[in-house]
């Protein structure tokens, strides 16, 4: 039996699809509108749930810009942390793998112009998708490269040479990238992990899971090349540790048939040792 071909662009029975997600999210996905995402998903609290509301939430959720499955998302979150843990990945690690998408829960909140719509056929591209970093040149690596030039941003003399707005060796961390689940769902743990750091809670996502999270769509970085203008003293171990977590991401997925009930039976206990309350969302 052939392996699986994963991020297949060029003849995958969903690239109509996934081509115009990515055609939308290049038109749209600039300085400004980051910012203007930072802006309403920051100090804003939309609602107040636990992890496991949230990623149920995801059970109906497709996500356009998968070239490779058609299933929920709620199945993949669940095959990316089975794989982890079969693979004897620490624990951490695996309720990483578990919610690493869940940031897609923003579609309750969202709507179709800001690009975060969850229904069959409605705009997806703030929030999935490979991510980049906006205030400097597109780099060559990204996909669909040819959509590069209907950025706005790439004609504003400002953004457009490679460095743009930043200074060389700032460090990864420090770059502005497209805004979607990643980001927000970063965000989101940062502000809850000081939260229960405040409290002594034992069970702590790390730095590397954030970073995981941040940082997993990140394909022209860490797969691509681009960027390496930007690196500090760290980042290129960081970025190995990214694509460790992103092997699992990736080739843990399949059409396969699967069973909520059993994810809940086997990382529910988990999920509920890190996540204990619910979250501000």
């Amino acid at each position: 039996m052939e392996s699986p071909v994963f991020r297949n662009y060029s003849d995958s029975d969903r690239r109509d699809v996934v081509h115009r997600h990515y055609k939308l999210m290049r038109a749209n996905q600039t300085v400004a509108y980051v910012h203007s995402m930072h802006a309403k998903f920051g100090p804003l609290k939309h609602a107040h749930m636990t992890m496991r509301e949230a990623l149920e939430h995801l059970r109906g959720y497709v996500d356009a810009s998968d070239p490779d499955v058609s299933l929920p998302n709620l199945a993949h979150a669940y095959q990316t942390a089975a794989a982890m843990r079969d693979a004897g990945e620490p624990e951490w690690m695996q309720v990483t793998g578990l919610i690493h998408d869940v940031g897609k829960i923003m579609y309750f909140w969202g709507n179709p112009g800001d690009g975060q719509h969850g229904g069959a056929n409605a705009p997806q591209w703030g929030l999935s998708g490979d991510s980049w970093v906006v205030g400097c040149a597109l780099p060559s690596s990204m996909v669909f490269p040819e959509l590069n030039l209907n950025n706005p941003d790439a004609l504003d003399p400002r953004y457009c040479t490679e460095t743009g707005i930043y200074q060389p060796g700032c460090g990864i961390q420090s770059l502005l990238f497209t805004w979607g689940h990643d980001e927000y769902l970063y965000q989101v743990l940062l502000r809850n992990r000081a939260e229960l750091a405040a409290r002594d809670h034992p069970h702590q996502l790390p730095d590397d899971a954030l970073a995981m999270i941040r940082f997993h769509s990140a394909y022209p970085w860490h797969e691509g090349g681009a960027y390496a203008w930007a690196e500090a003293p760290g980042d290129a171990e960081l970025k190995q540790r990214v694509r460790h977590f992103n092997g699992y991401d990736l080739y843990s997925k399949h059409n396969g048939v699967w069973d909520e009930a059993v994810l809940w039976s086997e990382f529910g206990a988990l999920l509920d040792r890190f996540f204990p309350e619910p979250l501000a969302w």
